[in-house]
Parts: C-alpha cells; sequence; structure tokens
C-alpha cells in the first residue's frame, strides 16, 4: 500500500523515529497509526535494551529549583558522548527527571541501591499487619510480596509514574529517550533538599532531652 507524506510525518512528530522506520512502520501495520506507534516503541525498547550493556561515562549534572527556593535538585544523568549530552533531547530527559525528583520525593534510584536490612524490615512490618487479617499462611505471602513491591515503587525514581504523565514510569522515559538518541543513558544518581526538612523533628528531640534533664 501507498504511505502518505502526511502519515509518515505525523508518526515522526508523535514518535521521533526517523522518516525510514516511520515509513516501515507504517507499512508493517497496513497504514494504522496506533499500530504502527506501538511497533516503533517495540523496536525502541529491543534497541535500548542492546544498548544497556555500553559504557555511559558522558553527560551531565543540573540544579533545578522549585516552589520559590523551598526546594532543590542536584542530579547526575550519563550518556555515552558528549555530543549527545549536549543535545536538546537529553536536556530535556535532564530537566524532566530532575523536576520530577522534586515533586515525587524518591529516596533511591532503582531498588538495587536498597540494602537487604532495609526491605526484611519492611517485610516484618508488612507481615504483622497482614496476621492481623486471620488469612492463611500462603495468602499473608502474597500480601506481603506486593506490598514490597509498592514499596519499591513509592520510593525508588525509575519505577515511579512521571508526573507529567503518570502513564508513563521514569525507566519507560529514560528508555525511550535511549531510542531517539541512540545511546545508553543512565540516571546515576541525585539528592533532593527541601528547606527546613528534619529541623522540626531535631527541635523536638531536643526540647524531649532537656525534659528529661530537667525532670
Amino acid at each position: 500500500m501507498e504511505i502518505s507524506a502526511i502519515a509518515v510525518k505525523e508518526l515522526r512528530e508523535k514518535t521521533g523515529a526517523g522518516i525510514m522506520d516511520c515509513k516501515r512502520a507504517l507499512a508493517e501495520t497496513k497504514g494504522d497509526f496506533e499500530k504502527a506507534v506501538t511497533y516503533l516503541r517495540e523496536k525502541g525498547l529491543a534497541a535500548a535494551a542492546k544498548k544497556a550493556s555500553r559504557v555511559a561515562s558522558e553527560g551531565t549534572v543540573i540544579s533545578y529549583i522549585h516552589g520559590g527556593g523551598k526546594v532543590g535538585v542536584l542530579l547526575e544523568v550519563n550518556c555515552e558522548t558528549d555530543f549527545v549530552a549536549k543535545t536538546d533531547g537529553f536536556a530535556a530527559l535532564v530537566k524532566d527527571i530532575a523536576m520530577h525528583i522534586a515533586a515525587m520525593s524518591p529516596q533511591f534510584v532503582s531498588r538495587k541501591e536498597i540494602a537487604d536490612d532495609v526491605i526484611e524490615k519492611e517485610r516484618q512490618i508488612y507481615a504483622a499487619q497482614a496476621k492481623e487479617s486471620g488469612k492463611p499462611d500462603h495468602v499473608i505471602q502474597k500480601m506481603v510480596d506486593g506490598k514490597v513491591e509498592k514499596f519499591y515503587k513509592d520510593v525508588c525514581l525509575l519505577e515511579q509514574p512521571f508526573v507529567k504523565d503518570p502513564d508513563v514510569t521514569i525507566e519507560k522515559l529514560v528508555v525511550d529517550a535511549i531510542a531517539k538518541l541512540g545511546e545508553n543513558i543512565t540516571v546515576r544518581r541525585f539528592t533532593r533538599y527541601k528547606v527546613g526538612e528534619g529541623l522540626e523533628k531535631k527541635s523536638e528531640d531536643f526540647a524531649k532531652e532537656v525534659a528529661a534533664a530537667q525532670g
């Protein structure tokens, strides 16, 4: 079938894929636009998986200030070459991730960073809660596993739904960027600061210590 230039243009604008890739996708899906989008995304995921083992030692460190100076983020994202690090696409990705960190306050980049004893402690808490339901042990185990998975999604940056598009995780956002920019991209580390964070608790602890010493 004949593929129109308009359809190719629209598909390219939506996916960021090359012209020939868009033509091929439309041909493979017999002109079905949504199927062509899915086709390109699947191809992009496969290409990204191949690139994941490549060393990403270039990139950028950015600072992002949010809420009139109340929240700040320092973020390092790596890619393979300085050329890609200077592209608008890479800069937009890094800014989006920094903004997401400011808004959603993740604690880790990925679940690999979480110590085993932290997960074990969470499991014990969830198990104690689940036992109150009176359900059988095998059901309780499934309940605990489900809560641990939710814990990962709550605290791990890559597993969180992107604040600007909850249908997409941060990991998917990175994978899509890998497919578009043609290089491995990794979120290496971040630090999030919030004005006054932790000070209230410290003040309360200090007050209790003073009261105990006086009492």
